[in-house]
């Protein structure tokens, strides 16, 4: 869910589900008290009427005994002195908040509970100023606030008499205090559970997946770069987990890139030293031979110094193929692509190739599979490179008396590749073993671990190869078998429209 989404439902859950569970708790608390009303003292009453206006309830208390007040004040006044008959409206009263009050004349001959009345009893209405109803009663405020029923009548003497229930407003019904109490704590445990539940949703969505980010900028600030972490890419702070979880994987991968070009550097320094320091010290031996006075003949003068021009050779030929393969490893090499009819031009390689291996006694057989109109867009003098790299790997590793190498032009379409064309070179040489086959292309590989070099060359001629092949678009591979010889294969792409259109590369 986007972030936006939660905001929205997070103000739909704060205003909506506190509003609908107060109702539902005022709803039930409101019936519940009113049920204990009912049951406590006995009066049919409405909820809304039990809690808005709780005077009407209380006065409705005391509806009964006041109506027989009324009746016995007309029939019988004298009664009023009887305290049989007080006492038993004083019973009557128990338990609802409200005691009796007997005045004659201004004499008041009875009450409930004198402490209480001493504190109101200026409040009481003289005789016949009474103006409440009989169902309400008269509400007086002050201090003291209580509500009054009063009855006047005149006694069989003449006198002036009021019978008067006073009920007591300080202390309201316990159901009703106990209502406001509930409805208070409801609502105190309604905001907190709200609030509860949205913290810890928040908490979940959005604190947790910062805190995830927290960590993992941590461990990445630590150096540790396999710290993986998830997320959802449905919102906006997944979105970020996924975009960091992706940054990181790319910063992880140019740091592997990094440390294997920094250990094929080392490598490379290695090898460089290792392949320059054999001839070196051949030259510098025979140099010193010859200064020593060592070759003290003109024959063997002759010898040392044929030698120290081959070696010459070998460190200025190791020279221009490490110059080279800088070129091409930096993409610095220039290119020149034409389309060139694929016959012609290997007709003409193979008679270079049988030329000079005619004399090393070494068979080239050239075979071509494909339509004599095939063109390929190449850059020829790569093309002859990389040909008489894989053709001097051959000749360097062929260990028979009659050697054979066959080149053999197919149809990309034998190998899956309907838009190339591919070229194979094959000899019966002495073969690369299996575990050293995957590894043939790399730079300064060879499969003699000792690294001799009684075979001559540099060890970059099918590195060189592969890299021109692969900026032809085209694909390198090899297959071998021990004693039996090897095939290397290389794919071209054939010509597209404008076959005559040349293009330049840097």
């Amino acid at each position: 869910m986007k972030l936006k989404s939660r905001l929205f439902t997070a103000f739909l859950i704060i205003t909506t589900i506190p509003l609908l569970l107060v109702c539902l708790s005022i709803s039930i608390i409101i019936g519940y008290q009113n049920n204990e009303i009912k049951q406590v003292y006995d009066v049919k009453t409405d909820s809304i009427t039990a809690i808005s206006n709780p005077v009407q309830l209380l006065s409705r208390l005391t509806k009964g005994v006041y109506n027989e007040i009324v009746l016995m004040a007309a029939k019988n006044p004298d009664k009023f002195e009887n305290s049989e008959y007080v006492n038993y409206l004083e019973k009557e009263l128990t338990g609802k908040y409200s005691y009796l009050v007997i005045r004659k004349d201004n004499t008041f001959l009875y009450s409930g509970n004198t402490t209480k009345f001493e504190k109101i009893q200026n409040s009481i209405p003289k005789f016949g100023k009474y103006t409440g109803t009989v169902e309400g009663g008269l509400y007086v405020d002050g201090q003291y606030p209580f509500l009054l029923k009063q009855q006047d009548f005149h006694f069989s003497d003449g006198t002036e008499g009021s019978v008067i229930i006073i009920t007591e407003l300080d202390t309201l019904i316990p159901q009703i205090k106990a209502s406001a109490i509930q409805l208070l704590l409801s609502l105190i445990s309604i905001i907190i559970l709200t609030a509860s539940v949205l913290i810890i949703w928040i908490y979940r969505s959005v604190i947790i997946p910062i805190n995830t980010l927290h960590a993992a900028t941590n461990a990445m600030k630590e150096g540790n770069l396999d710290y993986s972490i998830e997320g959802d890419p449905e919102d906006e702070i997944g979105r970020l987990c996924v975009d960091f979880e992706e940054m990181r994987i790319r910063l992880k991968e140019l740091i592997d890139v990094r440390l294997r070009y920094e250990q094929e550097m080392k490598e490379l320094i290695s090898n460089i030293s290792h392949d320059l320091r054999t001839p070196i010290t051949a030259i510098k031996g025979y140099a010193e031979g010859i200064m020593d006075g060592v070759a003290d003949t003109k024959e063997k003068q002759e010898k040392y110094l044929k030698t120290i021009y081959t070696k010459a050779n070998d460190l200025s030929a190791l020279v221009d193929e490490l110059s080279f393969y800088s070129k091409i490893d930096c993409n610095t090499m220039p290119y020149t692509f034409s389309c060139l009819n694929l016959g012609d031009y290997f007709e003409d390689c193979f008679g270079e190739i049988n030329l000079d291996l005619e004399v090393k006694n070494i068979e080239v057989e050239y075979h071509n599979d494909t339509d004599k109109d095939t063109k390929v867009n190449v850059d020829a003098e790569q093309l002859k490179r990389v040909v008489n790299n894989i053709v001097g790997n051959s000749v360097k590793y062929m260990n028979r008396k009659h050697g054979r190498i066959t080149i053999r032009i197919m149809e990309g379409s034998s190998f899956n590749r309907p838009e190339d064309v591919v070229i194979s070179i094959e000899d019966n040489g002495v073969g690369i073993p299996k575990k050293d086959l995957p590894f043939v292309f790399e730079r300064f590989y060879r499969a003699d671990a000792s690294r001799n070099s009684t075979k001559g060359g540099t060890g970059l001629g099918l590195a060189i190869a592969k890299k021109i092949i692969e900026d032809h678009m085209g694909t390198i591979w090899a297959e071998s078998e021990e004693e039996k010889g090897t095939a290397i294969f290389f794919s071209l792409k054939k010509c597209k429209e404008n076959p005559e259109q040349e293009q330049s590369f840097n």
